[in-house]
């Protein structure tokens, strides 16, 4: 169980980044879901030990994350959002020297771990490229093998599936899923699809605060009977977002399909809608920002 408990962060040009976060996170898949912008990658990096806090503590088990950061870095796994490498490197090898100061001091050992890793991140076929002829998403499925290194307690990934293909993002969240049977995985993401095919509990985060965690299935039942949805021609968009509570807008051939918020029929013309993760978003993330 990761235990974060009023966790605060400004920077120094006054930007408020976390006020007062507190979260319970058991093992399995949780996901942080929020604008880009609204703390997510400051309260990531303060997980992953790369920065300093203003207040608050952050425990995982036994472990005093914050004061303890070296042990916290054994057990602990981080994919950053940005990352990089020397391009003359490859992943065999740089992977090797990840491996060593992970601790794995036995050559062998950390050989076969190595290998099993490039293999499990589809990059044993380019383990002797050099990064500066590798694709963006091979270097981000680089960055995923070490962040899964040392089968970590805590994985930490931050917007992990920018740059891969359907393909390499579906592979990835099978290794995810895996790697959650026995640790914490925190998904930070602005992607709804992706909290909503893996996690069993989220939070939603806007402008540094908390604005509501559970279940998906908590979450969605908020709106139970208050999601309404209506086909519109585009020129009447304008018109529709002034007369009701628009959470969400698709575009559908000609047309929109919007989708409304109101604890009543709009009128006549409109149809009940089952509530997603995705309208839960945009109605809390949305009027958060209005606030």
């Amino acid at each position: 169980m990761l235990i974060i408990d009023r966790l605060s962060k400004r920077y120094a040009n006054g930007v408020q980044a976390l006020k007062s976060v507190s979260l319970s996170i058991p093992s399995g898949m949780f996901g942080l879901l929020g604008p880009n912008g609204a703390g997510k990658s400051t309260l990531m990096r303060i997980l992953a030990t790369l920065q300093d806090a203003d207040g608050g503590s952050v425990r995982l088990g036994d472990l005093d994350e914050l004061a303890q950061r070296t042990e916290a870095r054994k057990i602990l796994g981080y994919l950053p959002q940005d990352f990089g490498f020397d391009p003359r490197a490859t992943p065999l090898s740089l992977l090797d020297l990840f491996a060593i100061l992970k601790g794995m001091e036995d050559s062998d050992d950390r050989r076969r771990a190595v290998d099993a890793m490039l293999a499990r991140v589809n990059l044993w076929e380019v383990r002797k490229r050099r990064f500066s002829e590798m694709s963006g998403g091979m270097r981000q499925r680089f960055g995923i093998a070490v962040a899964l290194l040392g089968a970590p307690e805590l994985l930490i990934v931050d917007e992990p599936t920018a740059g891969l293909d359907p393909a390499e993002r579906r592979r990835f969240h099978n290794l995810l899923a895996e790697v959650a049977e026995e640790a914490v995985v925190i998904l930070s993401t602005h992607i709804v699809e992706d909290v909503r095919d893996l996690c069993g509990r989220v939070a939603l985060i806007d402008a540094g605060e908390i604005v509501r965690a559970g279940s998906p299935a908590e979450l969605t039942r908020e709106l139970s009977g208050q999601v309404w949805a209506k086909r519109v021609a585009r020129a009447e968009l304008s018109a529709r977002r002034a007369m009701h509570d628009v959470i969400a807008e698709r575009i559908f051939e000609s047309d929109v399909i919007i989708r409304v918020h109101s604890e009543s029929q709009p009128d006549a013309s409109f149809e009940p809608a089952a509530p997603t993760i995705e309208d839960v978003y945009f109605h809390h993330v949305r009027r958060e920002a209005d606030a």
